[in-house]
């Protein structure tokens, strides 16, 4: 199956980076707080992945930030 990445798998990606950045986390620190690898964290940071709602809320909880804060694009 060949899927179709948009431009807000881009934006979604740009924006749990650069929230990752201004905490000060890596890949690998979100890897280890939300249980999801430090491959699929780059992946969807760089907009090759789609992301699900339960990774999105994991993802969250890891930055301490609310979901809307992630999707606000």
């Amino acid at each position: 199956m060949n899927q179709k990445f948009t431009g807000k798998d881009l934006a979604l990606g740009r924006k749990i980076a650069r929230i990752r950045h201004q905490k000060e986390m890596t890949q690998e620190n979100v890897s280890a707080r939300t249980g999801i690898s430090q491959t699929t964290i780059g992946l969807l940071e760089v907009g090759k992945r789609r992301v699900s709602l339960k990774t999105l809320q994991k993802i969250a909880s890891a930055l301490s930030v609310k979901v809307r804060d992630l999707i606000n694009f």
